[in-house]
């Protein structure tokens, strides 16, 4: 039987990770096993900053709606209750665009849960 040879599949392999590791310095982008440590864990901590980036945005949210609540003497607690008895369906997201660009907007939304 005839020899078989891996050259091109190894270097196609090859290819793909330094093309992921382009514009790292030095090693990082020539020796293929510098490459290789150094592309896995940019993967790892891609991976893990995309599930962080979710927190992150959410504590954002959270603590801007929360100073909002405060200026108008309701803790932030009592307004997400109040808001969820009211069967009023906003998110952490849209409620914090709504108290940082539009005071006005957000404080008849705190009056009007604050009555029932």
């Amino acid at each position: 039987m005839a020899r078989v040879k891996y050259g091109p599949a190894s270097r196609r392999r090859r290819k793909k990770i330094s093309k992921m590791a382009k514009g790292q310095r030095a090693g990082r982008s020539k020796w293929h096993r510098i490459t290789m440590e150094s592309v896995n864990k940019a993967l790892a901590y891609g991976t893990r900053d995309r599930r962080a980036k979710k927190r992150d945005f959410r504590r954002l949210w959270t603590l801007r709606i929360s100073n909002a609540c405060k200026e108008l003497d309701m803790s932030y607690s009592k307004f997400m209750k109040a808001l969820k008895d009211a069967k009023i369906g906003l998110n952490r997201k849209i409620l914090a665009d709504i108290a940082l660009n539009d005071r006005q907007a957000f404080k008849k939304l705190v009056d009007s849960v604050k009555k029932k």
